[in-house]
């Protein structure tokens, strides 16, 4: 079914207790598409992408993943599956370098199981060659010393590397210069280009509007809103993202 989404969610509701996260959420993600997702603190963004993450089980709804309905249950399944989520921390090892943090809990044995360090310099060298990740000097840099730029840029290709098809980025641009902005935005572009599905979660709608093919409101845990990017005003969705019409009233919390 080469027609359908590349992740489809219809009707996805995630309850913890007495507390609804998620209400009838639907989302889909083309491959090469970019879906960017905005709401307030608390409209559900990060219980929705650990959903997909395999990270919570939906207590309601169906996942669709390339037109066949599948159960997540675990992280490892969904990296399994090509779905890949670089989270706000982006989880780098500081005292390691790049090399060493791209192929973490990954590495490429000799067949006497000794760590290949050459073949993994030429693979972690061709996936940034790839991604057009121009800013990095050495591969054998420490984590410890790069820009944040460069820290997302190998957080990234580090997701990409292993077959992934979907990227989530978790507030990719946060706290980030205008340079450092720019190369994350690029990376964006590269992997659109590539063919990837990419999921990016911001509050920055500038950044938004520049790589975003579709934007998803959520509020208060439901989609509200389902913009082109193209066709929307930045004051649009600012109103739905506050105000946006909820097709059921979540009960008040004492």
């Amino acid at each position: 079914m080469t027609n359908s989404p590349l992740l489809e969610l219809k009707g996805v509701s995630k309850q913890f207790g007495a507390v609804q996260a998620l209400y009838s959420v639907n989302l889909s993600v083309n491959a090469g598409e970019v879906v960017a997702l905005v709401g307030d603190n608390g409209a559900g963004k990060s219980t929705l992408i650990k959903t997909i993450a395999g990270i919570h089980e939906p207590t309601e709804g169906e996942l669709y993943w390339e037109g066949e309905h599948v159960k997540i249950h675990n992280p490892k399944q969904a990296a399994d599956m090509g779905i890949e989520v670089v989270y706000q921390d982006l989880a780098l090892a500081d005292n390691l370098d790049i090399v060493e943090n791209m192929f973490l809990g990954r590495e490429i044995r000799t067949r006497f199981g000794t760590t290949d360090r050459i073949q993994m310099e030429l693979k972690a060298i061709d996936v940034l060659d790839q991604l057009q990740v121009t800013t990095i000097q050495s591969i054998s840099q420490s984590v410890a010393g790069l820009s944040g730029g460069q820290r997302q840029s190998v957080a990234v290709a580090k997701a990409v590397m292993w077959n992934a098809k979907l990227v989530i980025l978790d507030e990719p641009t946060a706290a980030l210069g205008v340079a450092q902005t720019r190369q994350v935005l690029n990376l964006v572009s590269r992997l659109k280009e590539q063919g990837l599905g990419v999921i990016i979660i911001s509050h920055n709608l500038h950044d938004i509007f520049e790589v975003a093919d579709r934007i998803v409101v959520l509020r208060l845990g439901q989609d509200v809103a389902n913009f082109d990017a193209k066709n929307v005003s930045q004051t649009t969705v600012v109103e739905a993202i506050t105000a946006g019409k909820l097709s059921t009233v979540p009960g008040q919390e004492g």
